[in-house]
């Protein structure tokens, strides 16, 4: 199956750098609205047949354009929402406590998942949520599926998950708003990223695309 992992478009949260992860959440901004409607002819290429997107309103909003242009309803699942930010919630992401948010999102994705977000879930249950929607998104059928999801789960599931996408990567690459991953292969055979946000992903270990590390940029980028 080819897989396409969405982040939302633009929300006044994502503007103000705050770590707005609770439901129902904010809606789209102006621009966000922008991105969400040019995003069916960003993935003209895609035969999309499926979409999906998490219970927060970003997503469900951003989702929309693209399954009307394709004559699909939205499938709305909970498991692919953003983690959960726990006592960290509304904190600036780039604060000195908000900065543990993704610290912990990729600890996860390096493999230690019962660590716990500060007052929120475990990287065991944050991958077990998002794997069961993957996995019954591969169980449709369906030869392509969008899933409308957030910036730090997408990053620490396609970590954890692809075989060419190490920590290091995802750290050092922030995914825009409406910006997309694409990956191919299945929850039994394993998942090989292609592309991300348009840039071909070489083998882990071999570079890619030039992105701003954590350390670089001083603190964790681009979240919910």
């Amino acid at each position: 199956m080819r897989l396409l992992l969405v982040r939302h478009g633009q929300t006044p949260s994502n503007v103000a750098y705050l770590l707005d992860t609770a439901a129902p959440g904010p809606g789209l901004t102006e621009l966000g609205a922008r991105q969400a409607a040019a995003l069916p002819a960003a993935l003209a290429g895609e035969d999309v047949e499926a979409v999906y997107a998490s219970t927060l309103l970003r997503a469900r909003r951003t989702a929309a354009p693209l399954a009307a242009a394709r004559g699909l309803d939205v499938l709305v699942r909970d498991g692919i929402r953003e983690v959960s930010a726990g006592d960290l919630e509304m904190l600036p992401g780039d604060s000195e406590r908000g900065e543990a948010y993704m610290r912990t999102v990729f600890a996860w994705a390096a493999g230690e998942t019962g660590l716990r977000m500060p007052g929120g879930e475990s990287g065991a249950e944050a991958l077990a949520r998002y794997d069961a929607v993957v996995a019954e998104a591969a169980g449709s059928g369906a030869g392509t599926v969008a899933l409308v999801s957030h910036g730090a789960a997408v990053r620490m599931w396609t970590a954890a998950r692809a075989d060419n996408v190490d920590v290091a990567f995802a750290a050092a690459h922030p995914l825009d708003n409406t910006g997309v991953v694409v990956l191919e292969g299945s929850p039994a055979d394993g998942w090989k990223a292609l592309t991300w946000a348009g840039a071909t992903v070489a083998p882990a270990g071999e570079g890619g695309p030039t992105g701003r590390s954590m350390d670089e940029t001083g603190h964790a980028s681009q979240v919910q």
